[in-house]
């Protein structure tokens, strides 16, 4: 049974252990802002809030931008707050990329404090949780230095899962919709949800919910429409798969990065036919789709919370082992998600292997010093081991999900955060 949150108080010294966590976390964080991070990505960042800034929010998409409407409406905040925005067109003075990275660290700090509400009824767990997502490497690369923006579209889909746990489903749907109009990396989220759904209500649920993501996304993309902003973005994206990044895989350690390296020991277009008009992307999506629905089977089967949580992090490891096109970081959601399975002893190991496999993939991609690319040469031996590696952390969480009896063999604690509420919805 869960322990309920008023069994166990916080002392004063995991107060100050959070406190110290969160304060240190954000100190080193302030420290990464104005760095150059991935300058060719924020330099197109800043280039669309300067449209923002002359032309209007609602012709964003007139530009080749490939985020949807939540992102919009975070740059269209940054071009009102700083009026520099209507001259700069980069990144190179260092207060604008400091700026461009805040989004992204204070969605890091709010990861963290989800991560403290989750665990709040063991204070032991919040403290270790906040931690790992205030000081794992992986995670201030890519939002303090890298200034990129995975933190942002996790914030809402841990929101969500958080909600679905607790028996508030309609807040469930609204923040997974949240999620998926900050970026299209949260569409490995929608099977498990929907499998989640469905289980908790069978399919007045599952068509309500549905029905309330849906009304969220109409609402978010009104003042874009007439614009024609919708369509433009889906054209942004098909031009970026199709003639700008078609390949099998952007860096990302995985299947297609292992068939790439030995095939051109490069990248390698996504496009080629394998038999007829079927393409490796086709090849790629198949796998994927068919994975997806094993991992949505296996929560309909069984609904428990901790089911629930390794199916979303087995759909994000299947996106990106199995799909093409794929970015180092793309991986980012299961680090996010097997947290709130953290105090079981079997997902630590699983954990720490997942962690150190995507930390080295982000460092071999884009090193932070010269000497990171003499330790780890690109392409290398160690990225063909990484891609092998993080395709049995796959396979295991999938195993792991179809066996529902080690439900009972887990840690107890681990129910503190996988615990389904009965509130109403």
């Amino acid at each position: 049974m869960p322990v309920d949150a008023a069994t166990e108080r916080w002392s004063r010294r995991q107060i100050a252990a959070l406190a110290i966590v969160i304060l240190a976390g954000m100190a080193i964080r302030l420290v990464l802002l104005p760095t150059e991070g991935l300058k060719g990505d924020i330099d197109q960042f800043v280039l669309w809030v300067h449209g923002i800034a002359v032309d209007g929010l609602g012709t964003i998409y007139d530009q080749n931008v490939t985020f949807p409407a939540v992102m919009a409406y975070i740059w269209g905040v940054l071009a009102a707050l700083e009026p520099a925005f209507k001259t700069v067109t980069d990144s190179s003075d260092p207060a604008i990329r400091a700026l461009m990275k805040v989004p992204a660290v204070m969605a890091d700090l709010g990861l963290a404090l989800l991560i403290v509400y989750a665990f709040r009824s063991t204070p032991r767990w919040a403290v270790i949780g906040a931690a790992v997502i205030m000081f794992h490497p992986a995670v201030i690369d890519v939002s303090a230095w890298w200034g990129q923006y995975e933190s942002i579209y996790l914030l809402t889909a841990l929101a969500a899962v958080i909600f679905a746990l607790n028996g508030r489903n309609g807040m469930a749907a609204v923040a997974i919709a949240l999620s998926l109009m900050t970026k299209p990396q949260a569409l490995p989220f929608i099977l498990p949800f929907a499998a989640w759904f469905w289980t908790h209500g069978g399919i007045r649920e599952l068509a309500r919910t549905a029905a309330i993501g849906l009304a969220v996304v109409v609402v978010i993309w009104l003042p874009f429409i007439p614009a024609g902003g919708p369509v433009a973005y889906l054209d942004n994206l098909a031009d970026y798969q199709n003639t700008i990044f078609p390949y099998l895989s952007l860096n990302a350690w995985n299947m297609w990065w292992l068939a790439q390296i030995a095939a051109v020991g490069g990248f390698a277009s996504d496009q080629i036919t394998v038999i007829g008009p079927i393409t490796y992307r086709h090849v790629g999506f198949a796998l994927a789709g068919l994975l997806s629905i094993v991992v949505a089977l296996l929560i309909v089967r069984d609904p428990s919370p901790r089911t629930f949580i390794l199916g979303l992090a087995a759909s994000t490891l299947i996106w990106f082992g199995f799909l093409t096109q794929m970015h180092e970081r793309y991986a980012y959601g299961a680090l996010v998600f097997l947290l709130l399975l953290i105090p079981e002893r079997r997902i630590q190991w699983l954990y720490l292997a997942f962690g150190v496999v995507f930390t080295l993939n982000l460092v071999s991609a884009v090193p932070p010093a010269p000497i990171f690319r003499a330790w780890l040469p690109y392409p290398g031996l160690h990225s063909l081991v990484g891609a092998m590696a993080m395709i049995v952390i796959t396979g295991v969480v999938l195993i792991w999900m179809s066996k529902p009896e080690l439900n009972d063999e887990a840690d107890p604690d681990l129910r503190v955060a996988a615990s389904a509420g009965d509130a109403s919805v």
